[in-house]
């Protein structure tokens, strides 16, 4: 028989049984879907992080109590139990970066804050930072209207603050927000700049953020059980490594560490974030391929179970086949075909579904789309894989049926 004749009666095979075709493929389906949706969402947030979605700056470098990107460090004793970095030891630390660095920021955050102008209210979720004028630096940051955050506001513990263009939008949409008095906290702040749109990334906004001078955050709500991070800017990008060492000697010296004791604060810059979230997305990955493939396993017995049922079913048919003069290798290719088939309609279907589900998120998340080709492919070749491997041993059993035997068959 010619090829194209046994892959027509294949395909009409699985043609004649809709139905349980389409829930053979299923499990394909969803094994490929799962993995296919997280490695599109997380390629499409990769992506977006290393085409400039960074946290900090540029040349910037940051002090923390705690790691950059580990989100299951918070209830570890090893950074819960470090002593908090507070304001004195952020003033004797800038003190003595005065003649190395142009720029050092401190920076304290409290979430879930609500401004109020007359009778006009934002969601209850803004970010107040409190920090000095090198904020927007650190943060990438620009000014829209009026001015920026002075040192003498930080001197002086001005009640002042520059909000983020999500708050212009819900309390001046008439614009002239500079010069107007809001209230946060039921505390009453000058409004002496507008921070020009910035957009977000990962589900959040920057645009609904509000910062006031640090001295006066901490007169507010209190320094107790607050963290300061500390940002650093080195002078260039040749300078970074050899600032950042010597910047790590000041805040030791800061915290007033002997020569033998270890580091208790961590340090990370744009790098660091990248390598961290690099780091999640390899375990993710990790994690959903092992799931998947037992999924795919779990589907390829599926498939060899209902080829198995189909050869007992059609067994008939195959003597008649064989009594006409088809051979053994043309029974073997027709039914091998049709595992193949099933697995492949199902790759198809769940790597559709898992583009269109991933880049959703990434949407969602404000990141990328992507597609991720190489998985997509790496999907086919294992579901070829799985639907030959799993497809030879009915594909063997009909080929080797007995023609007078299998006409006898009821």
């Amino acid at each position: 028989m010619l090829i194209f004749e046994i892959v027509g009666m294949a395909w009409r095979a699985l043609g004649t049984n809709k139905l349980r075709s389409a829930l053979t493929t299923s499990g394909i389906t969803i094994g490929i879907f799962s993995v296919i949706s997280v490695m599109t969402t997380i390629s499409a947030l990769q992506s977006s992080i290393e085409t400039g979605l960074t946290f900090l700056g540029s040349n910037i470098f940051q002090f923390s109590k705690w790691p950059a990107g580990s989100f299951n460090t918070f209830g570890d004793d090893r950074f819960k139990n470090r002593r908090n970095i507070d304001y004195p030891t952020y003033l004797e630390f800038a003190r003595l970066m005065k003649d190395t660095v142009d720029l050092t920021v401190p920076k304290v955050f409290d979430q879930g804050v609500q401004a109020v102008y007359e009778n006009k209210k934002t969601n209850p979720n803004l970010t107040l930072a409190g920090t000095n004028q090198g904020f927007i630096t650190s943060n990438d940051f620009k000014i829209a209207n009026g001015r920026n955050l002075a040192p003498d506001d930080v001197e002086f513990s001005r009640s002042v603050c520059v909000i983020g263009d999500e708050v212009v939008k819900r309390l001046f949409a008439e614009g002239g927000a500079v010069g107007r008095t809001i209230r946060l906290d039921n505390r009453t702040y000058e409004v002496i700049g507008t921070f020009a749109p910035k957009g977000g990334s990962f589900g959040g906004s920057d645009d609904d953020m509000v910062i006031i001078p640090i001295t006066k955050f901490f007169e507010n709500y209190g320094s107790h059980n607050r963290s300061i991070n500390i940002a650093v800017q080195s002078r260039n990008q040749l300078l970074y490594e050899r600032t950042m060492g010597f910047a790590t000697g000041a805040f030791r010296k800061a915290r007033g560490l002997s020569p033998e004791d270890s580091n208790d604060f961590e340090t990370y810059g744009n790098d660091s974030l990248a390598s961290a979230f690099r780091n999640i997305a390899g375990v993710v990955r990790v994690g959903a391929f092992v799931i998947s493939t037992i999924a795919l396993v779990a589907a390829g017995i599926g498939i060899m179970n209902i080829m198995l049922v189909s050869v007992t079913e059609r067994t008939k048919e195959i003597g008649i086949r064989k009594s006409l003069g088809a051979r053994q290798r043309d029974i073997r290719w027709q039914f091998l075909l049709e595992a193949l088939f099933l697995s492949l309609l199902g790759a198809i279907a769940g790597i559709v579904l898992g583009v269109l589900a991933g880049n959703a998120l990434a949407v969602f998340l404000q990141a990328k789309v992507v597609v991720p080709w190489e998985w997509a492919l790496a999907g086919v070749l294992v579901c070829s894989g799985i639907g030959i491997v799993f497809g030879l041993y009915p594909a063997h059993k009909a080929a080797s049926l007995d023609p007078i035997e299998a006409l006898r068959f009821e």
